[in-house]
């Protein structure tokens, strides 16, 4: 059923004369939607349920006498009794016609006010028996109801005025109405209430209050016209303003057209279309730029937005979409590039030409997320730049170190004031294709604050999986990263989150041995730094003699960055002499070298003083710079049966001191004393130097084999350093960076290192030439650990000694 918008109007002398009409106690009944039908309304319906059509013709063969009501839910087509008001209109048929599509219009007047007493039938259509409510006279118009009377009339006009519905027609019927109750029902009729707030001044019997209730929804229905006829005015103006503008400035480009004196405005956005056609992008990007286009030529140009859009449409033209650099894919031109710059490190090597394998024998692999982690100078971001040349592409180095915005990565919304996009694609830009060697420096020094957390930022950059749809804020649109090859650094691998980390293919890279050092030096340090300095390379003579003492005494890295730092200086001194006239050449020597770059620094063990004394013990430690070795001193003091621990010991470290002295404490019959021993001394244990902080639990079996040797009173071998965890039970569990604390002790002269038995299998990572220098000897208890430093030791049980096994 529908019903149309015209307004309904009185129908006075007919409502009178109604009024003598003799209505039935039972009458069909239809069910309309979306209206309520008021007293003496006269309205339209267009009827085409079938019940409904058979409740309108039984009321034509009969008295022409219908009951109205408005069901709850409009939408039902088949409305039970739990569906309808009780209350409605007893109205006449007035006038029907029947429609071609099978529909009747129906012209209806109502009559008077009733309740549904009951349902006598249901179908084919309702009959219900009905209650006439009669309207209380007014007998007399008080003050309060002819000023609740202009009220309505007043509100009435303004709301049909901000409408634009306001007709002298209707205002001379309601101004003509002096019924509370009629003019209550007639401006309620044409207010557009929803069906309850109608349905509830139907129900109201009192003409009064319904004309009070009918005030109040006039009130409340003014205020919201009113702020819709002044947001419809603010937007008219807005738009006529715009549409002015608009018309005048294409008239001034016509004159100026005319003129031959065309602006460079028009002839930017001419240029920006040109281009934004020319540029490929994905469908959805160009989309985009020309909707930005559009909205860009349609603004003036010197609006603040207009220079956002226009920045905006800059970044669409700038970024490499679809612009690719063509891989070098001869692996044998690679692998002479990585060897022509980098010395040595085959796994890194190796693993960019399985790479470019791969990439050889399928084009639309990903780009690989490769973490190099390892100490200071050792290669990491000049190898970054190998790999870019060996693979004919474009390289960008991004520092991640102190980060700690979020937006560093991700890029600022738009809305902010000087928003651009994230280093990521600011990166991008810089090299012009989408697929460089990107080179994210320091990844495990990345900070977090109140601004973001980067590293979160960075899982969906390095996740191949998520990065082809990368968003950055600024763009806010998906661009492709997947054939960007992510190349990170690290020191190391401890501080990088786990969810980071997890996404990275970690290749760590040791130390460089003695020889590795001189062979850089030769070929790559000494060279650049003889370019650098301006001299020639004639003027210069650096044997490999004095080289090695450069290295040894002069440096104590596992990189060579302060390995070249000495050799510029020897080379800015000679640079100096060559230009206060010198000539010839200038050799440097190993009597001569102190001349150049002072007193060594550094002394090799052998030469310091390290006579056998019971106590001390060389252990071996991983530090972020490299291998370090680690002097641990022990002295037995008469005391209380106190463990001194200094030297700024982490908690692993006073752990590990704390099993190696209870380790100590079940051997006391080897040792020689009496299980009273330990009640009546202070062990004090210093690892120098006091003012570097020490923690880890590689250390442990050193620190067990320096009490072992000061309680004894026996020296430990000399030329042994050692690393290893120890357990209560004597047990020597594995450690890392097994590499870096070998290069250490070769470093410094000593031949023999003590390991766990399960590190043996990471002997095969050690360059061949370095494990020839150094013997190895596993072990998998601290038994034997004493028995190769201290000497033979007894193997027998007792009662203070609850060990699970004997070696």
């Amino acid at each position: 059923m529908e019903f149309d918008d015209s307004l309904s109007t009185s129908m006075g002398d007919f409502g009178e004369q109604s009024q003598d009409l003799e209505i039935p106690e039972s009458l069909p009944m239809m069910a309309v939607r979306d209206v309520v039908v008021f007293n003496y309304m006269i309205i339209p319906l267009f009827v085409g349920r079938p019940g409904s059509i058979e409740a309108v013709n039984d009321g034509l063969s009969n008295n022409k006498l219908l009951m109205l009501v408005t069901q709850k839910d409009p939408t039902k087509d088949d409305p039970e009794p739990k569906d309808i008001y009780q209350v409605g209109m007893v109205s006449m048929i007035m006038r029907t016609l029947k429609l071609p599509d099978g529909r009747l219009k129906v012209l209806v007047q109502a009559l008077s006010k009733a309740k549904i007493r009951s349902f006598l039938q249901m179908k084919p259509f309702y009959r219900v028996a009905i209650d006439l409510i009669e309207e209380p006279e007014t007998s007399e118009v008080t003050v309060e109801t002819e000023a609740l009377m202009r009220s309505v009339r007043e509100q009435t006009e303004k709301i049909m005025s901000l409408r634009g519905l306001l007709s002298s027609d209707l205002m001379m019927i309601i101004n003509n109405i002096e019924e509370p109750g009629r003019l209550a029902d007639l401006v309620g009729s044409n207010l557009r209430l929803k069906i309850a707030e109608s349905q509830k001044i139907l129900e109201t019997i009192d003409p009064t209050e319904r004309l009070r209730l009918v005030a109040d929804l006039l009130h409340k229905e003014l205020e919201v016209s009113t702020v819709q006829a002044k947001i419809q005015s603010d937007a008219k103006e807005e738009m006529s303003r715009s549409q002015r503008e608009y018309f005048l400035r294409e008239q001034i480009q016509a004159l100026k057209r005319e003129l031959g004196d065309e602006d460079g405005y028009s002839q930017e956005i001419d240029e920006l279309r040109k281009q934004l056609k020319k540029k490929k992008m994905p469908k959805y990007a160009k989309k985009e730029a020309r909707k930005q286009l559009r909205r860009l030529e349609m603004m003036h140009p010197d609006a603040s937005e207009a220079t956002i859009v226009r920045t905006y449409l800059d970044w669409f033209l700038d970024l490499p979409w679809r612009q690719s650099s063509t891989d070098m894919l001869d692996l044998k031109v690679a692998a002479e590039v990585l060897d022509e710059d980098h010395y040595g490190l085959d796994r890194i090597k190796e693993r960019i030409l399985e790479y470019l394998s791969v990439r050889k024998l399928n084009a639309d692999t990903k780009g690989p997320i490769i973490c190099f982690s390892g100490p200071p100078g050792v290669g990491k971001t000049s190898l970054g730049q190998a790999i870019a040349k060996a693979m004919g592409r474009k390289f960008y180095r991004l520092s991640l170190g102190g980060m700690r915005d979020e937006a560093e990565i991700r890029g600022h919304r738009r809305t902010y004031i000087g928003a651009m996009p994230g280093r990521i694609l600011q990166g991008l830009k810089n090299v012009g294709t989408n697929n460089p060697v990107f080179m994210m420096d320091e990844v495990d020094k990345i900070g977090d604050d109140y601004r973001g957390d980067p590293s979160s930022a960075l899982l969906e950059v390095l996740d191949p999986e998520q990065n082809n749809t990368f968003s950055d804020h600024y763009m806010n649109l998906p661009f492709d990263l997947s054939k960007v090859m992510f190349i990170t650094t690290a020191n190391r691998t401890d501080t990088i989150p786990g969810p980071l980390l997890d996404r990275m293919e970690v290749i760590q890279l040791s130390g460089y041995t003695l020889e590795e050092k001189m062979v850089i030096a030769n070929k790559f340090l000494l060279p650049r730094q003889i370019k650098e300095s301006g001299i020639k390379a004639g003027q210069i003579k650096l044997d490999d003699a004095t080289l090695e003492i450069i290295i040894s005494k002069y440096t104590h890295e596992a990189g060579v960055r302060n390995l070249e730092r000495s050799l510029g200086k020897v080379c800015r001194k000679i640079a100096r002499k060559v230009a206060e006239g010198g000539r010839g050449s200038y050799s440097v020597s190993a009597k001569t070298i102190e001349k150049y770059l002072g007193p060594p620094k550094y002394l090799p063990e052998s030469d310091l003083d390290t006579s056998s004394q019971p106590g001390l013990v060389i252990g071996l430690a991983w530090t972020e710079v490299g291998g370090e070795l680690l002097h641990i001193e022990t002295s037995v003091l008469p005391g209380k049966g106190k463990l001194l621990l200094t030297g700024q010991l982490g908690e692993v470290m006073k752990e590990s001191a704390q099993a190696a002295l209870s380790y100590c404490r079940s051997r006391n019959q080897v040792l020689g004393v009496e299980p009273e021993y330990f009640d009546s001394v202070d062990i004090h244990i210093h690892v120098p130097a006091g003012a570097i902080p020490k923690d880890g639990p590689s250390a442990g079996i050193t620190m067990a084999t320096a009490l072992f040797s000061a309680i004894s009173g026996k020296a430990v071998k000399r030329g042994i350093a050692m690393t290893g965890e120890v357990t209560l039970r004597g047990r020597v569990l594995p450690i890392g960076g097994l590499k870096d604390k070998a290069l250490a002790a070769l470093r410094v002269g000593i031949a023999k290192v003590i390991i766990p038995e399960e590190n043996q299998k990471d002997l095969v990572e050690i360059p061949e030439e370095l494990r020839k220098k150094i013997t190895f000897f596993p072990v998998k208890h601290m038994d034997e650990v004493i028995e190769l430093t201290l000497g033979k030791v007894p193997k027998h049980k007792t009662p203070a000694q609850p060990m699970g096994e004997e070696e």
